[in-house]
Order: C-alpha cells, then sequence, then structure tokens
C-alpha cells in the first residue's frame, strides 16, 4: 500500500544509489533521458525523470489501496481483485478480462531467523531501511550480503568513518561499469560468467563502486559489532494475494518458466518485474505485454 509513485525508490533506497546501468537502457517508453544526465543516474535524478513521466503522460495510479486478493472466475472469464481502500475505509472490487502482476521480485526486504539475533542489543535493520551514514557514526558495522546493496552501503559506511565489515557467504563476480557496458555490447559471455549465472539464478554480479580497494586496504574486517545491516535481498509476495496463478509463479512466487518465456501464463495473467534483469528486463516485459493484450483485443473486436 503505497502513496506516492515510485515508492521503492523514493523511500527504500540509500542515498548515494546509481543505476547500475547506462541510462539508455534504463529509460522508459516515449521518454528518453536529457543529453546532459549523466550515463549512470543518481537516485535524485531518477526519481526526477519518474516524476516528469507520471506528469507528461498524466498516469494517476490508484493510492493508498491494499490487494487483499486476485482470483480467476471462470464462470466470466474475468480476474477479481479485492483491495482495501485505507482513505475510505471500504473493500473495493475491480474486475477486468487481463491481469498484470508488476509487485516485482524485490517486494519484501528479506531478514533470516538467526539465533541470537534477538538478543542483540543494537540496531538491526534491512538495507531497503539504509539512507546513509549519518546514524551511525563511527561505530562497529556488519553488512551481511555481499550483492550490489550490500557492497555499495558498506563502502559508504566505511568512507564516513564507521568500521565496516561485510559477510560474504558464496564466490562473486566483481565487474566495473565500463565492463558491464562492454558486455551488453555483444562481448560474448562465459558459459558460467556472471551474466549467465544471473539468468540461470537470478543473482546479479556486482558492480564495485570501490568496495574492493577498502576490503583489500583492511578498513573492512572483522570485529564486534554496534549494528546490523541484512543486505541478503527481497523476496515476492506474490503468493500471498494471488490465488490462481495461471501456470505462471511457482512457490516462491517467481516465474515457473525462465526468461524470455517468462512473463505469460493462462487466462490473460501476465507479470513484469520478475526476469531478474533490473530495469532493462521491466521494460521488455512491458513491451511484450502491451503487444500481446493488443493484439489479443484487436482479434475479439
Amino acid at each position: 500500500m503505497e502513496d506516492w509513485y515510485a515508492s521503492l525508490w523514493q523511500k527504500k533506497a540509500y542515498d548515494r544509489l546509481k543505476l547500475h546501468l547506462a541510462k539508455k537502457f534504463c529509460q522508459l517508453p516515449h521518454m528518453a533521458f536529457l543529453l546532459s544526465t549523466p550515463t549512470f543516474v543518481s537516485k535524485n535524478m531518477f526519481v526526477q525523470y519518474l516524476q516528469n513521466h507520471v506528469y507528461h503522460f498524466n498516469i494517476d495510479p490508484l493510492y493508498q489501496s491494499s490487494v487483499e486478493s486476485a482470483r480467476y472466475d471462470g464462470s466470466t472469464q474475468k480476474w477479481v481483485v479485492t483491495a482495501k481502500n485505507s482513505v475510505l475505509g471500504l473493500v473495493e472490487e475491480y474486475v477486468g478480462e487481463f491481469l498484470v502482476v508488476a509487485t516485482g521480485e524485490n517486494s519484501e526486504g528479506y531478514i533470516p531467523n538467526i539465533y541470537g539475533l534477538d538478543n542483540f542489543k543494537g540496531l538491526v535493520i534491512h538495507s531497503s531501511g539504509y539512507e546513509n551514514r549519518k546514524k551511525f557514526g563511527n561505530e562497529k558495522v556488519l553488512v551481511v550480503g555481499a550483492g550490489n546493496s550490500g557492497m555499495e552501503i558498506a563502502y559508504d559506511l566505511c568512507n564516513w568513518g564507521a568500521q565496516t565489515s561485510i559477510v560474504i557467504r558464496s564466490p562473486t563476480h566483481v565487474l566495473t561499469k565500463g565492463l558491464v557496458q562492454l558486455g551488453i555490447y555483444g562481448i560474448q559471455r562465459p558459459r558460467k560468467g556472471p551474466f549467465s549465472l544471473q539468468k540461470d539464478t537470478g543473482r546479479s554480479p556486482v558492480i564495485d563502486v570501490g568496495t574492493i580497494s577498502n576490503i583489500k586496504a583492511g578498513e573492512i574486517e572483522d570485529k564486534q559489532y554496534d549494528a546490523i545491516v541484512f543486505a541478503i535481498g527481497f523476496k515476492s509476495t506474490v503468493r500471498k494475494w494471488l490465488k490462481d496463478d495461471g501456470g505462471l509463479f511457482n512457490e516462491k512466487g517467481m516465474p515457473m518458466h525462465k526468461s524470455p518465456n517468462h512473463w505469460k501464463g493462462e487466462y490473460g495473467l501476465y507479470c513484469v518485474g520478475f526476469a531478474s534483469a533490473g530495469l532493462f528486463g521491466i521494460s521488455n516485459d512491458a513491451k511484450n505485454i502491451v503487444k500481446d493484450i493488443s493484439k489479443l483485443v484487436r482479434g475479439t473486436n
């Protein structure tokens, strides 16, 4: 239940965040970034871009409403979505021929049930609750997880005086932003290279913003901690409210089929933002869905 557009970017993204892909791979349909926009767009610039898109196309989402359930009515061959309007205090029902699930794979922050965590007296937050280093001062902080969020948060904390450590559980591909751009432009990928691994498992390679040099210099190391930041990802919430998955989602609320065959189910059900391919994947999903629905609508008229 949100009260503003792009709430994930506005409320759950740390201040130093920038897009890891070049701007041309992250722009929305029918509105390119300005030529003056940097190649790698900052959080605030991207939020402004989204605001311009909302106003230019007069997009008017329904805010302050929480979806309780979505089910397919076989008798009417329609999707029925039940939502609670927190402003009016009413339960509303929406009916449509098509349903696009756009809650994404990063819907709910995940903090594991770790023995002893309840007894830890310091601050424990998910990475989505991290804004900047200000509240941490020179405290001893443990960052759990070495994905892009974990690496950048560790870098931010370390550079501003916090005594930072990071937990890295699995082998991790680390790339520069320049190398990522080269890879997108056609360099052949190794069988188990970073982009193949992302496609197979959904785990993104890490774009190094300077964290690796901090680790090598011993500036990010082992110690006792005053605070813990969990940066081990998110999980889908689709299974909480979608009652008929149309053969589209598995038990974890992720697409049953791998990209590029992940976005369409049965009975007019679609999903966008579940390709583990960032904004570029979201753009492709949206275009595919629009084309498919347009084709179906034209065929029935």
